[in-house]
């Protein structure tokens, strides 16, 4: 709890101290100073001067900056009337009781915005920098790219870089949501903001600290609550019309029917305190922002940055999702998934290919490379040229080899046996004669299956896949994981035309998502009603382009962050109905004098309360 909350406490209970037993002796006839005015009224208000001064200060200052309409100067006029019909008890019951609503509510929002500033732990306050043989502690601020770093075991890193020395393990939980440490070591990429295990590390530094990773993030996180959903900016201008409306009614009800039907000025004066207070929009303007506000804490706490409350309703009513597939749905990482020799062994055959590569660094030479496990030497390598869009010919051990598609071989007049598995397929021939095939491939995350699953459990109707693959592999990979619609061999500015396309084709409520590696998808993750960037920790392009930010690229986060927004608007669509219809009907009730000003307190603190612990369910959620 902090002061100002502790402060405000302190005042309630010394406020009910005074108010409790004055109320009691009333009611019991033991006031004996009943009809002595000056004394009964001065105890009432002192009680409500300690419980209630502030919101007069407030209505005062906001009067004199020209804000008129608002709950400070509802319950100013309210309290104030109740006073002039010598219903003290009243006055100061409603004070105080609206008092303890607002005590509540910034105990919500606290502890909702909580979930959220944890974030801001992930500052780092220093940076160590070695000179003359010892560390010296300097803002982040100061270290410039190129600098080398030290982080000690349990410090946190202060900017992003590439380790020059050391291994050890790197809690990234503040970033990820996920408890496994990574582990890393010489030539290892390393993020701001992620706690150093038990090793110690030199950093070189790869962006200054305004451009590092937690800057962003932390960027991020600050802006996120200016973003309105809709649902919130009706509110924000539902209350702005709407109480003027009230106050006017409230005059109306006060001054006409004493008027019309004659006498009775204090009853319709009690009448009009209790409709302002019954229409104090408390409910509506605390409750929705902080329904919003805890589904964005509740995404931050599983590892997901939501830029503002209003992509958090737009996914939550999102029925169509495209999915970009390398580095999305596979793991981006090209490896050896089939091994077919002819005459030789596979050992001999992938050795044979990989020396023809050696000279390559193409990600499929790469990964022929990395799976033949015998050394590579490039001595036995001599003549190699690269034949555009064919292959590789090359003099091994004094030998003519050939590695490349079919096209080589059929060039080269090779029998060779088709090999029809998803993929890339190496062919490789020795001195005019056939020696097998090796097929590469992109793997596809374990967890994408799952991940896909998931969002047709949660109410997903439509699932679609973009890939500049080949048209098999794209069919391949989105038979394996269920995917409704692929289009394959698109160029990047095709996959922008195709969400259009896909836009064109939903109605107005619904929408669309696009999740993509936020670096070359940057383009549609802006054109799509929800981008979403994932496995693009340190990607200024993801952070750039995309609404919603995985911190890793788990796909499972998706479905979660889709229940998150979903639950979330639902309980925002909760307090709606329920604070406008409680209000409504005692509006009535108060008006035509059956709804006292108890029922008024209700009305207004009841129903905010009961709206603000209805939003805490969302930071609740698992």
């Amino acid at each position: 709890m902090t002061k100002k909350q502790k402060t405000m406490l302190v005042r309630i209970i010394v406020a009910a101290v005074l108010f409790v037993p004055l109320f009691v002796a009333e009611h019991m006839g033991k006031l004996t100073f009943q009809s002595e005015l000056p004394v009964s009224f001065l105890l009432y208000l002192i009680a409500y001067v300690i419980v209630g001064w502030d919101i007069v200060y407030k209505a005062v200052r906001n009067i004199s900056h020209g804000q008129v309409f608002d709950e400070n100067f509802l319950m100013c006029v309210a309290t104030f009337g109740a006073f002039g019909v010598k219903e003290y008890e009243e006055a100061v019951a409603v004070m105080l009781f609206y008092q303890v609503g607002e005590l509540f509510q910034n105990y919500a929002v606290n502890r909702s915005r909580q979930s959220i500033t944890e974030l801001m732990d992930i500052c780092p306050e220093y940076a160590n920098i070695e000179e003359d043989g010892e560390l010296k502690k300097v803002d982040p601020d100061d270290v410039e790219v190129g600098d080398i770093i030290v982080v000690k075991p349990g410090e946190r890193i202060p900017l992003d870089g590439i380790v020059t020395y050391g291994s050890s393990f790197v809690d990234t939980s503040a970033l990820t949501g996920e408890s496994v440490p990574r582990q890393v070591s010489e030539g290892s990429e390393i993020i701001s903001g992620c706690v150093n295990g038990s090793g110690l590390l030199r950093v070189r530094v790869t962006k200054e600290f305004d451009d590092s990773t937690v800057a962003k993030i932390l960027e991020l996180v600050e802006n996120a609550s200016s973003k309105k959903a809709k649902v919130e900016n009706f509110i924000t201008k539902f209350a702005r019309y709407y109480t003027p409306i009230v106050v006017i009614a409230a005059v109306i009800l006060a001054v006409i029917p004493p008027l019309v039907l004659g006498g009775g000025w204090a009853d319709w004066i009690e009448r009009a305190c209790s409709f302002l207070v019954i229409s104090c929009p408390c409910a509506l303007v605390i409750s929705v922002p902080l329904g919003f506000f805890g589904g964005i804490g509740a995404a931050s706490r599983v590892g997901v940055l939501v830029k503002g409350s209003n992509y958090l309703e737009a996914l939550a009513k999102m029925e169509t999702i495209v999915f970009d597939k390398t580095g999305t749905l596979t793991k981006g990482e090209f490896t050896v998934t089939g091994i077919y020799p002819k005459g030789v062994t596979e050992e001999e055959l992938l050795e044979t290919a990989a020396l023809a590569e050696s000279y390559s660094e193409h990600p499929i030479a790469n990964a022929v490379k990395e799976a033949c496990t015998k050394p590579v030497s490039m001595e036995r390598v001599a003549d190699a040229e690269e034949i555009a869009g064919h292959g590789i010919r090359a003099r091994i051990d004094g030998k003519v080899v050939l590695a490349g598609n079919a096209k080589l071989m059929r060039a080269e007049n090779i029998i060779y046996d088709a090999n029809s598995d998803i993929g890339t397929v190496i062919y490789v021939a020795v001195e005019g004669q056939y020696i097998g095939s090796i097929v590469i491939a992109d793997r596809i995350k374990p967890e994408a299956k799952e991940a896909l699953k998931a969002l047709k459990a949660g109410g997903v109707r439509r699932t679609v896949m973009l890939t500049g693959d080949k048209a098999e592999v794209g069919r391949a990979v989105a038979k394996e994981l269920g995917i409704d619609m692929v289009y394959a061999d698109l160029l990047p500015a095709d996959k922008v035309s195709k969400v259009e396309e896909l836009l064109g084709e939903l109605s107005d409520k619904e929408k669309l998502a696009f999740v993509g590696d936020g670096i070359n998808d940057a383009p549609v993750l802006s054109r799509a009603d929800i981008g979403i960037a994932m496995g693009s920790m340190g990607s200024d392009a993801a952070i750039e382009a995309a609404d919603i930010v995985l911190m890793d690229d788990d796909p499972m986060k998706i479905a979660s962050v889709i229940r998150i927004a979903r639950y979330t608007l639902r309980i925002v669509t909760q307090n709606i109905v329920f604070a406008l219809a409680v209000k409504a009907i005692i509006l009535v009730l108060g008006a035509l004098g059956i709804a006292n000003m108890w029922a008024a307190v209700f009305a207004d603190v009841g129903v905010a309360v009961i709206a603000i612990l209805n939003s805490m369910r969302v930071m609740k959620m698992k």
